[in-house]
């Protein structure tokens, strides 16, 4: 018998799954949004390790921020996710919005991203 998910659940396996088939062995960037901060990750599946990450808990970022809950912090996150990647030689990943539609503050990071030199 299969385990009953709940809508947020089954919204994350979905784009997990389309996103493993979409990857071809690129890393996956990985967000997540709280109502307080937004963290984001590079995650290299195959060797099941995190590459980089970032988050707006981060020292330099509570200093520089008024809050982490803002678009621009997520902006702010994206660009050092992105900088901090293209250091570790990550230049193509996948991007996995998990249960979170992409609208904006997952879209301020993923665009500034973009910007800082990802390619998804």
């Amino acid at each position: 018998m299969g385990k009953h998910l709940n809508a947020t659940e089954r919204r994350t396996a979905r784009v997990r799954r389309a996103i493993r088939a979409a990857a071809n062995g690129r890393p996956r960037l990985s967000v997540f949004r709280s109502s307080k901060q937004i963290y984001a990750q590079i995650i290299d599946d195959a060797a099941g390790r995190t590459l980089v990450a970032a988050s707006t808990l981060e020292k330099d970022m509570r200093e520089q921020l008024r809050t982490g809950a803002t678009v621009e912090a997520a902006a702010a996150v994206g660009k050092l996710i992105a900088e901090r990647a293209v250091k570790a030689g990550v230049k193509e990943v996948v991007f996995d919005r998990g249960p979170f539609i992409y609208h904006g503050r997952v879209k301020a990071l993923a665009e500034a991203a973009r910007e800082g030199g990802l390619s998804f």
